[in-house]
Formats: C-alpha cells, sequence, structure tokens
C-alpha cells in the first residue's frame, strides 16, 4: 500500500503508524499518514486501490476503504510542519501517549497530533525526535511504546535498549529441508543463507517420532551430518568462509526424554529441542517435561517454547520462569521463532528472559529457502521485548558461536 501510495502524484512522505509501526504480533486495522503537494489524486487512487472491496468514506483529508480479506485502512494526509507529531500520535500505543500528554503538562505544554504547543506557539511538530526532545526525551523506538517503562527509560538518567538490526544477525540456527518437510535441499538452503551474507546456517531437520514431517531416524540423521561435511569441505577448498552447522531439531517426548540418543546428539553442533506432541498436559507436567529436556545436557535451544500458533492453537500451560531458570542455569538458548503465525517467545517473554540473563536465538523455523527473510518478524518481536545483540547467540561470528553450542555434550 505504501509503495502503491508513493508512486501518485503529489505524494511526499507516506508511513504506516498505529499497531502495525509498533511490529504487535497482529493487528485490527491499518493506519497510515502522507505529506502530499495536494491530497486529491493521492485520495483518488487511495480509494480506488484495485484491492478495496468498499469505501467506507472519502474526504479530502482522511479516507477509509475496506480491503480484500476485511482489514480497514484508514488514509490520513497530514502537513509537513506536524508530520511528526501526528506520526507520534498515530504510532500510540494510548498508554504510551496519555504518559507523554501527562509529562508535556507537567512542563507547561501541550501536546497533540498538530504539534507540540507552549500557549499558541508551536515548538516542535515537523519531526517525532523533536516532539520527543520537546519534553525532554531521547527518541523511543516504535516497538517498545506500550507504556512498559520506556519513557522512564528515555529521560535523563535512563537507559534505552539499542535496537537489534538485521545486519546484527550472522545465521539463522532452525531450518529444515526437503529430508524432512522442507521444500529446499541442503545446498539450496545454503545458497539462499549465503546471499543473504549470513556466515552460517544450522540444519535441524525433525526426529524421527514426528513421522507426519518424515522425521530423521538414526541412519538418516548420520548420512546427513556425513553430506554437511562434505558440503562444508567443499566450501573450504572454495576458500569461502560460510559453514553450515549440524543440527537437529529433536522431539522432546512426553516423559522428558529426546528423540535421538545423547550419544548421536554429542555429534551434532546444535541440537533443538521441541515438543510437537500431547500438548494437553497440564502446566505442573508440561514445565517438568521441558525442564527434563534442559537438564538433560544435549540441547542448545528450546524452539517455540510455548506451542502456540496465533489465531489457530493457545499456548499450552507452562512456567515459564521456572523453564527459563533452569534454562539460564545450563546455558540453553530460548527461541524466538520468526514464522510469523508463532512469534514465541512472544515480547513479554523476550522481557522476562533478559531480566533473567537467558540467551535467546532468533531463528525462522525456514522450511523453504524464501522463509529465511522471515527473520525480521522474530527481530522486531525481539526488539519489543527491549532485546540487544548481547543477548541474542546468533549475532556471534562462527568460532565464538560454536563455543556456545555443543560443549556440553562434547
Amino acid at each position: 500500500m505504501v509503495e502503491y501510495l508513493l508512486k501518485i502524484p503529489g505524494a511526499i512522505e507516506v508511513v504506516p503508524a498505529g499497531s502495525l509501526r509498533r511490529w504487535r504480533e497482529s493487528v485490527g486495522d491499518l493506519d497510515i499518514l502522507a505529506v502530499c503537494t495536494d491530497p486529491a489524486p493521492v485520495m483518488e487512487a487511495f480509494t480506488s486501490h484495485p484491492d478495496r472491496t468498499e469505501v467506507v468514506s472519502k474526504g479530502r483529508i482522511k479516507s477509509t476503504i475496506i480491503l480484500r480479506g476485511s482489514l480497514q485502512v484508514d488514509l490520513m494526509v497530514v502537513e509537513k510542519r506536524c508530520f511528526g507529531s501526528a506520526l507520534q500520535h498515530f504510532t500510540g500505543s494510548k498508554g504510551h501517549n496519555v504518559v507523554m500528554r501527562e509529562r508535556a503538562k507537567r512542563m507547561g505544554l501541550k501536546i497533540s497530533e498538530y504539534g507540540v504547543f507552549k500557549g499558541e506557539k508551536r515548538v516542535a511538530g515537523a519531526t517525532e525526535e523533536e516532539v520527543y526532545r520537546a519534553v525532554g526525551l531521547d527518541w523511543i523506538p516504535p516497538e517498545i511504546r506500550e507504556n512498559r517503562g520506556e519513557l522512564g527509560a528515555a529521560a535523563p538518567g535512563g537507559l534505552l535498549p539499542t535496537p537489534l538490526e538485521l545486519k546484527d544477525l550472522r545465521g539463522d540456527l532452525h531450518t529444515h529441508t526437503t529430508e524432512s518437510d522442507g521444500k529446499g535441499t541442503i545446498e539450496e538452503m545454503a545458497e539462499a543463507a549465503m546471499a543473504m551474507g549470513y556466515g552460517y546456517l544450522a540444519i535441524t531437520d525433525h526426529s524421527k517420532s514426528l513421522t507426519v514431517a518424515h522425521g530423521l531416524d538414526e541412519k538418516r540423521l548420520l548420512k546427513q551430518i556425513k553430506k554437511i561435511d562434505a558440503y562444508n569441505e567443499k566450501l573450504r577448498k572454495g576458500r569461502k568462509r560460510f559453514r553450515l552447522l549440524k543440527g537437529a531439531e529433536v522431539d522432546i517426548l512426553p516423559d522428558g526424554t529426546l528423540d535421538h540418543p545423547a550419544e548421536l546428539l554429542s555429534k551434532l553442533d546444535c541440537v533443538v529441542g521441541a515438543v510437537h506432541s500431547a500438548f494437553n498436559m497440564g502446566e505442573e507436567a508440561m514445565t517438568a517435561r521441558i525442564i527434563k529436556a534442559i537438564s538433560s545436557g544435549s540441547i542448545d535451544i528450546l524452539a517455540h517454547p510455548t506451542g502456540r500458533l496465533i489465531g489457530a492453537r493457545p499456548p499450552y500451560p507452562l512456567d515459564m520462569e521456572r523453564v527459563m531458570r533452569e534454562a539460564a542455569r545450563m546455558g540453553v538458548a530460548m527461541e524466538i521463532n520468526s514464522y510469523p503465525e508463532r512469534l514465541d517467545l512472544n515480547d513479554v517473554h523476550c522481557r522476562l528472559a533478559k531480566d533473567l540473563g537467558v540467551m535467546l536465538a532468533i531463528s525462522t523455523d525456514a522450511h523453504a529457502p524464501r522463509t529465511l527473510s522471515n527473520m525480521r518478524y522474530g527481530l522486531h518481536t525481539a526488539r519489543r521485548g527491549w532485546i540487544e545483540a548481547a543477548n541474542v547467540i546468533n549475532t556471534r561470528p562462527l568460532g565464538e558461536l560454536k563455543k556456545l553450542l555443543g560443549g556440553r555434550r562434547r
């Protein structure tokens, strides 16, 4: 939609706002702000969008349409001099904005979508940075504007997190190939990862209990290990620095044991443990099941820790703090699964992990080369949880990463 509108004569700047800009895991509607030399052609193009099924309203500076799939989109045209204040206001959240207004009031200022005013005089509004600076705050990344302490952190003496960037991530530690239920070969997944500029990629096909995903038994996994070794040797001879990591996504069985024997897991660089069955266990039993797997010393990462599928399957009951404390003790990383329907851990759990000193792995669970690009969803979930590069194991170069992975097993 943004790309479509930017092509219209008169459009200068077009930016999404609201919960989308904050990268919430789901959104109810879409707010778009625009600065235009002439609103008329932009509004005409917007209300004539080829995907619109209904024009709810059409005005000179604000219109609303419904797209296929029932998504409501609101477009608001604002003046350039108050674009920053409008963007800050319409990005939200409501709680964040309430605290902003209260802070401005204590300083003798009034803040709205039209600017920051001292009496009748506008003192800020063209940029968001200007708006926050007017009330004595550093600019706050949109993802954390949820009234969870971010305004205090942006004030003098506070400390905002340094936002993660995609360039901080050096590889992906949870991917699948055609050996289980993936759509790309080992070679195709590796080539896609290299094209993204990664230094490494872990191949973690399913284990044998997940028959629906054609999980690997011990014999097939040993064969895959040899294939990855041969591929890495080919890379070395070609003087390429990229490396594939030998891994597996191993089922955590209902009794807490793992789907591959410890001796076999010791041959791997990266073991991802995951629950794929018996989701209806009670909280105590599920917590004990996962803690047993973490305590085994045989897994490096706990994948999609709550098992949820957004809008389709609720998380299974789990004492997350107990699980995280055991993960911290054992040096096991918790995964932020970037698959759009998972985003698991969620933002609140990411913040808890950081507070408890648990390392995280941001991975895609990619089942095809193209879905390696889903990393951005996990990245922004991490940012919503105040996660920084130091909290994430796959921000490390390969040598340092290997010291974090697999050491206990060997």
